[in-house]
């Protein structure tokens, strides 16, 4: 440094020259005895610089090249805070014989002197940086290398690895620091911590599997198998960087330049905000380009929204200086990206289910297709229902009410997130029921349209139930929604069975011919409606038992009532003689409970011998009376017999 130089810039401090002039011994000079300095005072200043170079020669690194370098801070660090007493001390020399005696002999040996000190003084602030950076250690990130992360045996180890660095070491750093910076070698000191700091967070990031990323970068990795893996490599990486990196260094420019604001806030800046930068413009890269990639997708960008989400607080208190705030703006342009990137899958998702065209006829009316992708894709959404803001859909939130979007604005901000996010899953699930209303008139019978709908609706209610979905949707929606299941019910009853019921005769009194045309009908009918439903289901086994107990409860009774009412007339036609051991109320009983199993075949019910025994006895009965026998007298006393028919 050339003494001109040093000259300049020492003259542009003139208020901070008199306490440069007190020592221990002395008073603190004045403004007068400073312009116009007393011998004494020269003498002084040439003794410092005596002292000086005798210690300053002592620690020469020149001298001693050849041998280990020792540090002079090492453990005892007496011998360190006489250096930099006796640097600030033969700068106080500089700045008086540079205003008073400017082509003074001192004045140049003074300056061969400070800059020995000072490439000292680099030497052991390079060594220290080096030697105290176990919160930034490069083998402390690869011990969560992606390859290993995940239990809490290896968290517990990298928080004992990234402490931040020891009291007597920061101590150290802001001495040597204030004595460079005091004597105008800052240019060299902030090049020496850039140096050694911002290395080291690059090789820790790089250990982290943090690289270089550009959009061609991005788009080649978007399209290799192992996609996914680097999306769990930044996450990972984004939580060490943030609370341990960043942080760490900054705690340490903090310490370090303690008396230097402007120079603390510019080796922050120099130390992490290329690296920053770079950590917080994949998320965007990705969101980017994930629009052209499959709808599954959306995960992955949720998962980095909640992760730059979750550290913003972080994120903005660690970057909150305006050198480096160009990093906090990255890291929310980010966020911003992905919601928009979010929404838009979201929206287009919507957009599918309403453009879905799709002619498939589900066989027996069972679960449609789109119903089950629908319905495990909103599931796996709900499950990160707590982004509300990247969930929320604005152009879905256009398409509500006024009365909605009034009440929206009524409510605070974490309330109208949720309603919004709500209303942006209703919609979905709305249109999907609009779907599969139009679906169902594919099929042949309007039972069987009826049964799809119960099936499908009952589906989307249970998906509902067990997930995240009832959180969002509420236990209104659902019992909302039940009910319309159970006029869905009714309404295949309705359409399928109640032709069956209407069979069975209204009159009391009823002419033998009358009876057997009734009992005719009824069977008919029945194998009907039951040879149509052999291959319809139900899906949910207790829905499937409670619509078979809902039939059987009103049929089989009533039939059965009938049945054993009409015997004596039904068992004197042959043709009705078949249909009655074929249907009995026990063979009834046993085709209904073979209901909505999708077996797609005829139930064959095996004549039951006690009922076929009674049809006999019964025909036997009825010709014997008409002939009035004896014996048939003789039948109708003995008690089983006559049980069996009053039966």
């Amino acid at each position: 440094m050339a003494i001109s130089q040093t000259s300049n810039k020492l003259i542009l401090k003139p208020i901070n020259l008199i306490n440069l002039f007190t020592t221990t011994t002395t008073t603190t000079t004045t403004a007068t005895s400073f312009a116009s300095p007393p011998p004494s005072s020269e003498c002084m200043m040439e003794e410092n610089i005596k002292t000086a170079e005798t210690i300053i020669h002592k620690w020469n690194i020149d001298r001693h090249s050849h041998s280990k370098f020792a540090s002079i801070f090492h453990e005892n660090n007496k011998e360190a805070k006489v250096f930099i007493d006796c640097v600030k001390r033969l700068h106080r020399a500089m700045l008086f014989l540079a205003s008073h005696h400017s082509k003074s002999d001192n004045l140049t040996v003074a300056q061969r002197l400070m800059q020995i000190a000072m490439k000292r003084l680099q030497k052991e602030f390079h060594l220290i940086l080096t030697d105290n950076h176990q919160h930034l250690e490069p083998e402390s990130a690869a011990i969560l290398s992606p390859s290993i992360i995940g239990t809490e045996e290896q968290q517990k180890m990298h928080v004992s690895l990234c402490k931040q660095p020891s009291a007597i070491a920061v101590s150290n750093l802001w001495l040597i620091a204030d004595a460079m910076i005091s004597c105008g070698y800052s240019k060299e000191c902030i090049s020496m911590y850039k140096t050694v700091r911002k290395s080291t967070i690059n090789e820790a990031l790089f250990h982290l599997g943090i690289q270089p990323y550009t959009q061609s970068h991005v788009k080649s990795m978007t399209n290799a198998s192992h996609f996914d893996n680097h999306v769990k490599i930044w996450l990972n990486a984004v939580q060490i960087a943030v609370k341990t990196l960043f942080n760490s260094e900054k705690f340490l420019c903090e310490h370090v330049f303690a008396s230097h604001a402007a120079i603390r806030d510019l080796c922050f800046e120099k130390s992490t905000k290329e690296e920053a930068l770079n950590l917080f413009i994949f998320p965007q890269l990705l969101a980017t380009r994930c629009n052209k990639l499959k709808s599954d997708t959306v995960f992955v960008l949720i998962d980095l929204y909640n992760s730059i989400s979750d550290l913003w607080p972080e994120i903005e208190s660690i970057f909150s200086n305006e050198s480096v705030s160009s990093v906090k703006i990255q890291a929310l342009s980010s966020l911003h990206t992905l919601s928009s990137s979010i929404r838009t899958f979201i929206d287009n998702f919507h957009s599918s289910i309403q453009k879905n065209s799709s002619k498939l006829t589900v066989s027996g009316g069972g679960i449609h297709p789109l119903n089950n992708s629908v319905m495990t894709y909103l599931s796996s959404l709900a499950d990160y229902s707590n982004s509300s803001t990247a969930l929320t859909d604005d152009l879905q939130r256009k398409q509500h009410s006024l009365f909605v979007t009034s009440y929206l604005d009524s409510l605070n901000t974490d309330e109208k997130s949720h309603v919004a996010v709500s209303a942006t899953f209703e919609c979905i699930i709305v249109m999907l029921l609009c779907k599969l209303d139009m679906k169902s008139k594919s099929h042949n019978y309007a039972a069987l349209s009826y049964l799809f709908l119960a099936n499908n609706l009952h589906f989307i209610i249970e998906k509902v139930r067990v997930t995240n979905l009832k959180l969002l949707l509420g236990d209104e929606w659902i019992a909302k929604h039940e009910k319309k299941l159970k006029e869905y019910v009714s309404s295949y009853q309705l359409m399928s069975w109640n032709k069956v019921f209407l069979c069975l005769p209204e009159n009391a009194t009823l002419s033998p011919e009358e009876v057997r045309d009734c009992f005719r009908r009824l069977c008919s009918t029945f194998e009907e409606v039951y040879a149509k439903q052999t291959s319809w289901i139900v899906v949910d086994e207790k829905m499937r038992e409670k619509m078979k107990a809902s039939i059987a409860n009103k049929l089989v009774p009533a039939y059965g009532a009938f049945y054993a009412k009409h015997l004596m007339t039904l068992s004197g036609d042959e043709r009705c003689m078949r249909m009655l051991t074929r249907l009995s109320p026990e063979n009834m009983e046993k085709y209904l409970s073979g209901l909505f199993l999708g077996t797609s075949t005829i139930l064959r019910c095996s004549q039951s011998p006690h009922a076929s025994w009674i049809v006999n006895v019964t025909r036997f009965l009825s010709l014997s009376v008409m002939q009035e026998n004896t014996v048939t007298r003789w039948w109708l006393n003995v008690p089983h017999v006559r049980g069996v028919l009053l039966s």
